[in-house]
C-alpha cells in the first residue's frame, strides 16, 4: 500500500481495493466535491460472479479500469465507506462508457428512473 499524499482524495469513476464482505475492487460513485471534503465515499462493489438472470449488474471487461478479469459492477449494492478503507493508490479509472452504464443502472436500482 502506497503512502497517501497530502490533499489526496478518491475521484469519481476510480477503482480501488476496499474491504466490503472481503477485499475486492470497488468503483467510487460519489461526486468529487463530496469526495474531497467528506470522510466517506459512496462505492459500488465489483464481483467476478455473473448472474445471468440478474440484470442489475453491469459487465466490466478485463482491462477496463486496469482490472485483470471480466467482472460485474454490483449496482444493486451501493454502499458508503470511510475513505480510509480505500487502499491507495487507485487501481485505475473506468472508461466513460462503462461508468455511464453503471450510473444508469444505479439510478434504476434506487428508483430514480
Amino acid at each position: 500500500m502506497g503512502t497517501v499524499p497530502v490533499g489526496w482524495y478518491p475521484k469519481r469513476g476510480e477503482v480501488y481495493i476496499v474491504h466490503l464482505d472481503k477485499p475486492r475492487p470497488a468503483i467510487v460513485l460519489s461526486v468529487d466535491p463530496i469526495n474531497k471534503f467528506a470522510l466517506d465515499v459512496c462505492v459500488v462493489g465489483i464481483t467476478t460472479v455473473e448472474h445471468k438472470k440478474f440484470s442489475m449488474r453491469v459487465p466490466i471487461r478485463k482491462g477496463d479500469g486496469n482490472l485483470n478479469f471480466d467482472c460485474w459492477a454490483k449496482c444493486d449494492q451501493v454502499t458508503t465507506l470511510e475513505k480510509t478503507l480505500l487502499r491507495y493508490p487507485a487501481i485505475g479509472v473506468l472508461s466513460t462508457h462503462t461508468f455511464n452504464k453503471i450510473e444508469e443502472q444505479v439510478k434504476i436500482c434506487l428508483g430514480f428512473i
